[in-house]
């Protein structure tokens, strides 16, 4: 199944390019019915190990079919921090797929606290504060492997202080099957 989700992303991007060769819902439905199932999923696309897109769902709202479908697109021509993907990027770039579990709310006194209960590399984080919030997957653990320094970038790319920890934000946590 999991070549066939790759697919099923590589696919989407690339009939957005054009391509008419694509694999429906309903062949991938009768081979695998855990397609039609609600699944959050992040499509992440990069080139030379540099990110080029990434995009996808924190809680589970789609079948998993339409959401790899509609993340995939977004990855490659809606992340605003780039340009949309062209057809000749396409062979240099490496896509990934994770699929969440669903997010659980940790409870926490203070950072220590909060630093017993996340298992590094292998929890996603989802921050929130107000109308803040942002996430890095299990796989950003890979680059960021210090608590200190991962929740301080988690806290800046919610444009909130490098601190905000001390402020108490809500904190979810989840894991992701990656599929490379």
């Amino acid at each position: 199944m999991d070549e066939l989700i790759k697919q099923i992303a590589w696919q989407a991007i690339q009939s957005s390019l054009g391509s008419t060769n694509s694999f429906s819902k309903y062949e991938a439905v009768k081979l695998y019915p855990e397609f039609v199932l609600p699944r959050a999923t992040f499509i992440t696309l990069k080139i030379d190990g540099q990110l080029r897109g990434c995009i996808g769902s924190l809680i589970a709202h789609r079948e998993l079919f339409d959401d790899l479908v509609t993340n995939a697109k977004k990855a490659a021509f809606e992340d605003p921090r780039f340009r949309p993907v062209s057809v000749d990027e396409l062979p240099n770039i490496s896509l990934e797929v994770s699929i969440l579990t669903p997010p659980t709310l940790v409870e926490y006194q203070n950072s220590e606290d909060l630093k017993s209960k996340i298992t590094i590399g292998v929890d996603g984080i989802i921050l929130k504060q107000g109308d803040n919030q942002a996430t890095f997957l299990p796989q950003v653990w890979e680059d960021i492997k210090d608590f200190d320094t991962f929740f301080i970038h988690l806290c800046k790319k919610a444009r909130l202080e490098g601190n905000c920890l001390d402020n108490h934000p809500q904190i979810y946590k989840y894991q992701a099957k990656k599929i490379k």
